[in-house]
């Protein structure tokens, strides 16, 4: 009886490890660019590998806004500072238009120039609502002092 129990633990302690090395290798890998469109004040952000966390994506998006800014000069902003930013998922890569629920660039004249829609996070920044980030579970704004209040649909 007690060879089965330590088999079970075995099994179990072998299993937990391998999921949490998993979800630690998923964390930890970088943040991948694929592709810029933008339209505007807004822009179309294609990444792979983005953070699996709400507060993770927000904390990318903090620490990363300037080398954006300075790489991909992103966002540009309207003339009363507002401006749109919508991070997705780049998935399988381009598709051709299935002519109901992609998202197209007019920007790119290859056939293959849509995605899968699965947006990851939105940035808006306006003079009246401030920074705020949009995501599944409701928008997270950031107060004058640094701190983010999250508000639900």
């Amino acid at each position: 009886m007690k060879s089965k129990n330590k088999k079970l633990l075995c099994a179990s302690l072998l299993i937990g490890c391998t999921l949490l090395g998993y979800l630690l290798w998923l964390s930890l890998r970088p943040v991948e660019i694929i592709a810029i469109h933008q339209r505007h004040n807004y822009s179309d952000i294609l990444v792979k590998n983005f953070p699996l966390t709400e507060r993770g994506k927000i904390n990318y998006w903090l620490t990363n806004k300037k080398k954006i800014k300075d790489i991909y000069n992103t966002p540009k902003p309207a003339e009363d500072g507002f401006f749109t930013i919508i991070f997705w998922d780049f998935g399988d890569g381009y598709k051709e238009t299935d002519g109901y629920d992609r998202l197209c660039f007019d920007d790119m004249k290859a056939v293959k120039n849509c995605i899968d829609k699965n947006s990851l996070m939105m940035v808006v920044y306006s003079k009246n609502t401030g920074l705020y980030f949009r995501m599944d579970s409701g928008k997270y704004y950031v107060k004058e002092n640094g701190e983010i209040d999250k508000r639900k649909y």
